[in-house]
Parts: structure tokens; sequence; C-alpha cells
């Protein structure tokens, strides 16, 4: 049996899928306070709560778990905006809907910008599949709206990136660098009603 075998065997049962997810909250925490090259394993498993040798019953190192919590982040954050951009009944109300859960889980992890923004360097290849899941639900959702007629016909993989980078900067300038812990009523009400006005949105 491979490494491999063994480290996926461990983390099926119920007690290993419980470390793993607190060896994974531990990294979070840990990366997103001190960087990818300040971090270290022990540190993680300090946090985590657990002894070094189980760190390599789920991971390889250090840059293995870093990857995995970029899935993990970009799974979760997918999840929470997916779940509530589905409570709307028009695309203008999915996309309130879906950047308030954003801003949500961005004051409540910080790391998705942190640890993201690290990617950049440390891992690409991890950036660049975090974006694109993203981009790919997106796109297919805003092609229904615009079949729909309810926002004008573009190209959905570009107005995709164009939402994403207005989501991440007005997240930056008023959770990461302001002093609130999300973004001020009025800022999320303006930044909607652009967004409408971009789409075309009927209502």
């Amino acid at each position: 049996m491979s490494a491999g075998q063994g480290t996926e065997r461990v983390a099926r049962t119920a007690r290993g899928a419980r470390t793993r997810a607190r060896l994974l909250e531990a990294a979070e925490q840990v990366f997103t306070e001190l960087g990818y090259h300040d971090a270290s394993i022990v540190k993680i498993v300090q946090a985590a709560g657990v002894a070094p040798g189980t760190f390599y019953l789920y991971f390889s190192g250090k840059r293995e778990i870093f990857d995995e919590l970029i899935g993990d982040l970009n799974r979760r954050v997918r999840h929470a905006m997916s779940e509530a951009a589905s409570q709307g009944g028009t695309r203008a109300e999915a996309e309130r809907l879906g950047f308030q859960a954003f801003f949500h889980f961005t004051a409540e992890h910080p790391g998705l910008y942190r640890v993201i923004r690290q990617a950049e360097f440390v891992s690409p290849a991890a950036l660049h599949l975090h974006y694109g899941r993203i981009v790919e639900g997106y796109a297919r959702g805003l092609s229904e709206a615009m079949a729909a007629g309810e926002i004008e016909q573009a190209d959905p993989e570009a107005l995709a990136w164009a939402l994403m980078g207005i989501g991440e900067m007005i997240g930056l300038r008023w959770i990461l660098w302001g002093d609130t812990e999300n973004v001020p009523e009025e800022v999320f009400d303006e930044t909607m009603r652009f967004i409408r006005r971009g789409l075309g949105a009927q209502s």
C-alpha cells in the first residue's frame, strides 16, 4: 500500500476526518497570521493540538496542506455563495445574496484573501484552479440569466471575472483594510446599484 493510499484510508474514518479538518483549520490560522514562509508544520500541529507525527498521516508537507487549504476555502466559499444566491428569484437578487454571502465569509475567514494572495508566489497552479472553479459556476449562472432575458447579452466569462474583481476589491478595502466586520450598508447598496446597471438587470 502506498503512502497516499494510507493517508486516504485514515482520512475516511470519522475520527480521521475530524483530525484532518482540525489541521486545515489550524493551517488557515497559521498561514493567515504568519504567511507561508514563516509558517511551519510545528506551528500548525501546535495550533491543531495534535502530535507532530499525526500531521504526516494526512499531508506530506507544508506545501501540500497549503494547496489543500486553498481547495477547502474554495469549496466553502462557493457553497456559501451558491446556497445564498439560490434563494434569489431574479439574477439581481441572486447577485445581492451571493455578494452578501461572500463578504460575510470573508469577514469570518480573512485567510480567503491572505492565503490566496500568497498562492500567487507559492502555488500559482492552486491559485488558477481556485479562480477557475469560481468563474465556471458564475459564468454558467450568468448565461442562464441571459437566456431568460434577465440581464443583457454579453460574454459571461468576462462578466464573471469583472464581478469577482468588484467583490475582491470592495472586500479588501472595507473588510481587510477597514475598521468594520463587514462592508458598510451604504457601500454595499452602491455596489449593487453599479452591478445592476452593468448587467442591465431587469429587476
